[in-house]
C-alpha cells in the first residue's frame, strides 16, 4: 500500500540519534510498497542536510550518500502540491493550526486516501483529527 512520507521519517534514516523502531518499520515497508511526498519534501530533506553540515553533525560526503540512497527508494514526488497550495492546503493549515508545509502532507494523504508516515507528534495528532490514518 502506498503511503505519504514526511521529512521527519526520512531524516531518522540518516541520523543515528534519531533512529526509531517506527522509522525502521516504515523503511522496511518500502521493500513491498511505495511512498509519495509533496513537492516540498525534497527541499525539506535538502535543508535538514545542509543545516546538519553547517553544524558539523554530518559531512558533505555522508549527505551525498544519503541522498543517493533516497533516490533508490520508491518515493514519488507529487506534482500537484503547488497547484493546491492556495485552494486546499492553505485552508487545511488554517483549520488544523498547522504550517502550510505540514498541511501539505495531510492534504496529500486525504486526497489519495492513504496513510501518513510521520514521527512528528503534532503532525500525527492533526492528521488523525483530519481523518488520516497515521503509520
Amino acid at each position: 500500500m502506498t503511503f505519504v512520507l514526511d521529512c521527519s521519517t526520512a531524516m531518522a534514516w540518516c541520523f543515528q540519534d534519531e533512529e526509531s523502531d517506527r522509522a525502521d518499520q516504515i523503511l522496511d515497508r518500502l521493500n513491498h510498497s511505495s511512498a509519495v511526498a509533496p513537492a516540498i519534501w525534497a527541499l525539506e530533506v535538502a535543508n535538514v542536510l545542509l543545516a546538519a553540515q553547517r553544524k558539523k553533525r554530518i559531512g558533505h560526503a555522508e549527505s551525498e550518500r544519503f541522498l543517493g540512497r533516497l533516490r533508490t527508494l520508491p518515493i514519488r514526488i507529487d506534482e500537484e502540491t503547488a497547484i493546491r497550495a492556495w485552494t486546499d492546503i492553505f485552508p487545511l493549515a488554517s483549520q488544523l493550526s498547522l504550517s502550510s508545509y505540514d498541511a501539505a502532507y495531510v492534504e496529500l494523504a486525504l486526497r489519495h486516501d492513504i496513510p501518513l508516515a510521520t514521527l512528528d507528534h503534532r503532525l500525527r495528532e492533526c492528521a488523525t483529527k483530519a481523518g488520516v490514518e497515521v503509520l
